[in-house]
């Protein structure tokens, strides 16, 4: 039976590597690719550029992949990248809304393009340094959470199809990250194996949104004009510098004073608002999401009870779900904190993502 042929996705880092390894030693054939998805930031602004798809880390995969002796390609998505993800990002900042540009990478670019990609090379499919692991079940293919709960990643892989994850390959699905640092010491990746890991969005490595809107948006000074910030009756309680500097839960950098610690509360851009409020006015036991996507949606009709995350750190809490169409509705048991519209509603029953939307 011939070697099945996988299209590594190599990001320079030390996950993308790790699972490099692992396929080989599990007898894959392997096509490594690492793709360019945005230009340079000026140096003037940022003194080394950084980030998962700089030159530096391209480099680096390229690096890594002809050490481990298998071939590798740079692919270009920069218009791609542009016309999908960073214009969604400004598109949503612009509208009061928070994205998070990473789930709209994943469904786009790396399971859409790099597919396509993957179709090019002859590859039967791809394989990722993602924390997350395929189950399939009833029928299904479901995304399953990692074993290292720390690391776990399904959040931001909600998008994905069935198809998608038919021709995915997880292998640190069921590793923790102190054992892929260990792994890769051990197979002589040792710098590699120490290696820090970035946090900011790939495209704005000094992790500063604003000052990329700022430079990004045209006529952004015309667009973007000081505004009041209002207490929850609409009173006027100070000048904000614009609602796309502000985001829900944000207590820091405000610069206005009360005596007591206030927050972001909500984010009005049809009249350039900003509602300041205390910490227990984010608090909120219902939402609703649209966009939504569910695996097998008849199952969660029957059963409603599932385990919900509103963002990357929280943790998963118990809500129940009512579904309508690709809308979600849900009620928390118990309160949670800081709903922000734009972020992502991710779903889970017993480890398994169920489904996932975007906040409204």
């Amino acid at each position: 039976m011939a070697k099945q042929r996988i299209l590594m996705a190599m990001s320079g880092g030390i996950d993308s590597t790790v699972s490099a390894m692992l396929l080989l030693e599990q007898g894959y054939e392997l096509v490594g690719a690492t793709f360019r998805t945005f230009d340079s930031i000026k140096e003037s602004c940022i003194a080394k550029e950084r980030g998962c798809c700089s030159i530096d880390s391209i480099m680096e995969a390229k690096h890594n992949a002809e050490k481990l002796g298998f071939e590798h390609h740079i692919v270009d998505f920069r218009q791609a990248f542009k016309e999908h993800v960073i214009n969604d990002f400004i598109h949503e900042y612009m509208h009061g809304r928070t994205p998070n540009p990473c789930v709209l990478c994943n469904s786009s670019i790396k399971w859409g393009m790099l597919l396509d990609k993957a179709d090019e090379l002859g590859c039967d499919g791809i394989a990722t340094g993602h924390y997350a692991r395929i189950i399939q079940q009833n029928g299904h293919w479901f995304l399953g959470t990692a074993a290292d709960t720390h690391k776990d990643q399904t959040y931001f892989l909600w998008r994905l199809t069935e198809s998608n994850l038919s021709r995915t390959l997880f292998p640190l699905g069921g590793l923790t990250k102190p054992e892929v640092r260990k792994i890769a010491a051990d197979h002589g990746f040792v710098k590699l194996s120490q290696k820090t890991e970035s946090q900011e969005i790939c495209f704005i490595p000094d992790n500063d949104y604003r000052r990329f809107l700022t430079e990004n948006v045209a006529d952004f000074e015309a667009k973007v004009q000081p505004g009041d910030f209002v207490d929850a009756t609409g009173n006027k309680v100070g000048t904000h510098q614009g609602f796309p500097f502000y985001t829900i839960g944000q207590r820091k950098g405000l610069k206005v004073a009360f005596g007591t610690p206030k927050y972001v509360t909500r984010i009005n851009a049809a009249d350039n608002t900003v509602t300041l409020g205390d910490r227990d006015d984010l608090l909120a036991t219902t939402l609703r999401a649209n966009h939504c996507t569910f695996t097998d949606a008849a199952m969660l009709q029957e059963n409603p009870v599932v385990q919900a995350r509103i963002r990357y750190k929280s943790p998963a809490v118990e809500a129940t779900v009512r579904i309508e169409g690709d809308t979600a509705e849900l009620t928390f048991t118990e309160p949670v904190w800081g709903v922000t519209p734009g972020q992502s509603l991710v779903l889970y029953q017993n480890g398994l993502v169920v489904g996932g939307g975007l906040i409204c």
